[in-house]
């Protein structure tokens, strides 16, 4: 029997306008947007709408911003479409997935992801961490690379397994960079640093996940109503205190996707609905196992086409 997976994107998909087209024609996502506007104190949505996109991007913007977004075009296509056997969302994501297996509520959803921005914005002073994806290198051999490199240059991680060939380490500036330099002994193509204002996922990240764990313990969470494939441990979890665990976890450890999606397609998946701004997920999917089905809800066409299919 076919198996249905919602996925979630992270940091890096948001787009000034994501989402305006469709909280223009269905009042149901504009309904949301407006809640996440009242839950935060200021107007989100005319920061998601208008911009200006240095500010959207400001990591405490761009994470409410992008869970608004993915709520408003689920609320929209779940009115004519069946739920899900599983969801998961990569980093940020994993909150949307949250949403959608009933786990938290919305305004609750939309105020912790932006305290987790602000607590990863604040964990490492500006200019000490980076990031970058190395491409083409096997996992293994970039772990150890990581590890000589921590031992004596400075801490750098895997930080996102998203797919075969694509790795994004992180850690200190001079950790990634001597990784990045390093990387063709390790068999990669290349290392493209990212812009990212933090070392995401890796031990740095330590007091956000601290002060992330103190936010989420009087957080109002229940138990998923739909299995959530875990970035931590690429493994199923419905129960509410091992999903409070982690993620805390997992603001400081590798994002396992590429295993994430593997679980997926082996407990039956055959079609992932990615909701959300942009196209990576769809991408990285396609890399992973091009014998699936991918839909892509990005906006108001594919919205209508994803309904009318």
């Amino acid at each position: 029997m076919s198996k249905v997976a919602f996925v979630f994107p992270g940091q890096g998909a948001q787009a000034v306008g994501m989402g305006k087209e469709v909280c223009a024609k269905y009042p149901a996502a504009q309904a949301l947007l407006s809640r996440a506007d009242e839950a935060l104190g200021f107007p989100l949505s005319k920061l998601i709408f208008e911009g200006p996109e240095e500010q959207l991007r400001q990591t405490a913007n761009t994470q409410p911003a992008l869970l608004a977004v993915s709520a408003a075009l689920l609320e929209v296509y779940r009115t004519r479409r069946p739920g899900a056997d599983y969801v998961a969302g990569h980093s940020l994501g994993e909150y949307s997935a949250l949403l959608a297996a009933g786990v938290l509520g919305f305004e609750d959803a939309v105020r912790i992801v932006r305290l987790r921005g602000e607590f990863m914005e604040q964990a490492v002073p500006s200019g000490q961490g980076a990031m970058a994806a190395v491409l083409g290198a096997e996992r293994e051999v970039l772990r150890e690379l990581c590890g000589q490199v921590s031992s004596e240059v400075g801490v750098v991680e895997l930080a996102n397994v998203n797919c075969p060939g694509q790795i994004v380490v992180s850690g200190s500036a001079a950790g990634v960079a001597a990784v990045a330099a390093r990387a063709k002994e390790a068999g990669a193509k290349r290392a493209i640093p990212l812009e990212v204002s933090g070392p995401f996922h890796s031990s740095l990240m330590e007091p956000a996940a601290r002060r992330l764990e103190e936010a989420l313990r009087s957080l109002p969470m229940q138990d998923a109503s739909t299995p959530l494939i875990a970035n931590v441990t690429a493994q199923p979890v419905n129960a509410v205190e091992t999903i409070r665990e982690l993620l805390v976890r997992q603001v400081v450890s590798p994002v396992l996707w590429e295993d994430s999606v593997r679980t997926m397609i082996a407990s039956g998946v055959d079609t992932f609905v990615e909701l959300g701004s942009g196209t990576v997920l769809t991408g990285l999917i396609r890399k992973i196992d091009r014998g699936v089905k991918v839909v892509t809800v990005n906006d108001l066409d594919s919205l209508e086409a994803a309904l009318q299919d």
